[in-house]
């Protein structure tokens, strides 16, 4: 008897997973066990992903729900990982609370770069791996370079196909084959899930991504960007307005956005409850979907034939740092597909592959050498302004792709001109240092 264990921190990925089970992209089992996992900066504040709305309709897919938060409390499940020589002993225990037994187990995780979903494939060494995608990113290269004990187990990656015709980077360095989970499938779980919701039929929806969460744009920023789309859908002439916040992004935002539409004579709604983006695509049948660079453009304009705009990519392409952030994919994505809100226009890419295998080089370029390739042959046929905007002068130079500066060939030239910028730089922060306060007694009076 084989165990599945299928993880998930997301009511997204948690329907991705009901999708892929019910179109039988998974053999039979023993047991499907579904482990989920908080990773919210304090869990405590939260509403994990089995008490979310509509959670219910899923759960009869598995045979028990877990919890990882529960399992590791009271360390942060995305901060805690156990120290290599303990691995046996957590095994041992896992095997212990979860009734494993001696059974083999497989595992089915989302984001395995990082914990806790690498931690669970840890624990588990012998454990042949599945990993689901995780919307837009997957189309982007591994984020760090995994583990070969880890990577060498993976055997698919399943993903929905939001980008028809591109496939996915991830984990391609371990020969992980992409699997489609069937948009049919997927689209009838979110019909199960379909809840009537307090809002407007028809309006414009805006998504809310939480940015400054990410540490991308800082909060004044993000709800700046928030009031462009509000102006934004107006200008084009939608008067009913719907916002979804993110679960956790501060409610002085929404109030925000509330006296901005109602200065500009437009209705806003604020939906008070977690919902999923695609729940909403269903119930509202929205006539404009805006965001930023969310996955829900996506599943909007693909699986549900909804017209869509994006906002505010051109300046985070330049403001991602480092270039390897594993937005830059989705970003990327969205600046070249879907039209700008304001302008309306689309830039609009010849060759989607080529560049998608450039971005991916210059990200990782120690885990995927293998595209260097593809990408000098994009970079040298597209010397453009257009494409030349998803790439930075100073990454192409240091990878020495084309359209990065000229780099001498001369070894002492290269030091010298090194040991320059350092000099520059170390002078620079002695400049901007500020002046040590003069220490004084205290005054003993």
């Amino acid at each position: 008897m084989t165990t599945q264990i299928f993880y998930a921190s997301t009511l997204y990925g948690a329907v991705t997973l009901a999708a892929a089970l019910d179109s039988g992209c998974f053999p039979p089992a023993g047991r499907r066990l579904l482990l989920v996992a908080n990773n919210a900066a304090v869990p405590e504040t939260a509403v994990p992903l089995d008490r979310m709305p509509g959670f219910e309709r899923l759960r009869d897919r598995f045979d028990s729900v877990l919890s990882w938060n529960d399992t590791v409390a009271p360390f942060h499940p995305g901060g805690w990982s156990p120290r290599p020589d303990d691995v046996p002993l957590w095994e041992r225990y896992l095997r212990l609370l979860w009734g494993l037994g001696e059974e083999p187990v497989e595992l089915v995780v989302e984001s395995l770069q990082v914990a806790p979903a690498l931690t669970v494939a840890q624990l588990f060494p012998d454990a042949a791996i599945d990993v689901y995608a995780d919307g837009l990113m997957s189309y982007g290269p591994t984020r760090s370079k995994l583990d070969p004990l880890v990577g060498e187990r993976v055997r698919r990656l399943l993903h929905l196909d939001l980008v028809p015709g591109l496939r996915p980077l991830l984990l391609a360095e371990f020969g992980a084959a992409a699997e489609v989970v069937p948009t049919e499938a997927f689209t009838k779980v979110v019909d199960e899930l379909a809840e009537p919701v307090d809002a407007p039929e028809g309006a414009a929806l805006i998504l809310g991504q939480y940015l400054s969460a990410l540490g991308i744009l800082s909060p004044a920023e993000e709800e700046a960007l928030h009031i462009r789309m509000v102006r934004g859908a107006v200008a084009r002439g939608h008067r009913r307005i719907v916002f979804k916040p993110h679960p956790v992004a501060s409610a002085s935002w929404s109030r925000v956005l509330e006296r901005e539409a109602a200065e500009l004579g437009a209705d806003l709604t604020v939906l008070a409850r977690p919902v999923l983006a695609e729940v909403l695509f269903r119930r509202l049948r929205p006539a404009l979907v805006v965001a930023c660079f969310s996955t829900g453009l996506f599943t909007a304009a693909r699986f549900y034939g909804v017209p869509v705009a994006r906002l505010g990519t051109g300046p985070l392409l330049d403001r991602l740092s480092p270039y390897q952030n594993s937005n830059r994919v989705p970003v990327t994505l969205a600046d070249a597909l879907v039209p700008d809100l304001e302008t309306g226009e689309a830039h609009g890419v010849d060759d989607l592959t080529g560049l998608l295998h450039a971005v991916g080089f210059a990200m990782q370029p120690q885990v995927r050498p293998d595209l260097r390739p593809a990408a000098e042959r994009y970079l040298a046929a597209h010397p453009d302004d257009r494409s030349r905007r998803y790439f930075k002068r100073r990454r192409l130079t240091v990878l020495g792709l084309p359209g990065g500066l000229p780099v001498p060939r001369n070894a002492l030239v290269r030091r010298l001109a090194r040991r320059a910028r350092r000099l520059g730089r170390a002078a620079l922060r002695r400049r901007l240092k500020p002046p040590t306060a003069k220490r004084t007694a205290p005054d003993r009076t």
